[in-house]
């Protein structure tokens, strides 16, 4: 049985995470109002990630007797000066993310809740790769500063990042035409 702090700090972090899904989402629709489509592309990935992540904590709430509430999302943000400043909030995004990771971590330890300790150690890892992979594009973009060269070459680079199988984010999920 999952415990009640637990519980709630879960159910917060099922919130953290599709607010993270929507402020990739609208990343997205950014990118795509600037025909950056490379990089649309690859925060459609990124959201489909976080949607997974969201649905590892729910069902993880639900496998140990515990009830999963939604809680009220937040816009967080629709507009961008530009794509560097968009890479920058997903940087410090990923940041935030990690730190309420943390937090669940010293929960779990705290209350020797080794189930869940082993779930957030696969988090742990996994806001690695999520700060790195944000942080080498913002490096990028800063190497390229208004190059539109460079922006180009970057957007189609990020175009090739593949969706997880079956994701409904991939537009050859939905489109019957293909």
């Amino acid at each position: 049985m999952i415990g009640k702090k637990m519980r709630d700090l879960m159910n917060e972090q099922i919130k953290n995470e599709l607010e993270s899904y929507y402020i990739y989402l609208s990343m997205v629709a950014y990118f795509h109002s600037r025909n950056l489509d490379g990089m649309a592309h690859w925060m459609r990935c990124q959201a489909h990630e976080e949607m997974i992540h969201a649905m590892k904590f729910y069902d993880h709430i639900i496998d140990r007797g515990g009830t999963v509430e939604l809680l009220n999302l937040k816009q967080l943000k629709t507009k961008w000066k530009s794509p560097l400043e968009a890479w920058q909030d997903t940087l410090e995004h990923e940041k935030f993310i990690t730190a309420k990771i943390h937090d669940l971590v010293k929960l779990s330890r705290k209350e020797n809740d080794i189930a869940s300790d082993t779930l957030l150690n696969w988090f742990s890892k996994e806001q690695i790769e999520e700060e790195s992979n944000a942080e080498k594009v913002l490096r990028q973009m800063e190497m390229i500063g208004d190059s539109k060269q460079g922006i180009y070459l970057l957007d189609r680079d990020l175009a090739t990042r593949i969706f997880p199988a079956g994701s409904p984010l991939d537009p050859a999920a939905y489109n019957l035409a293909t």
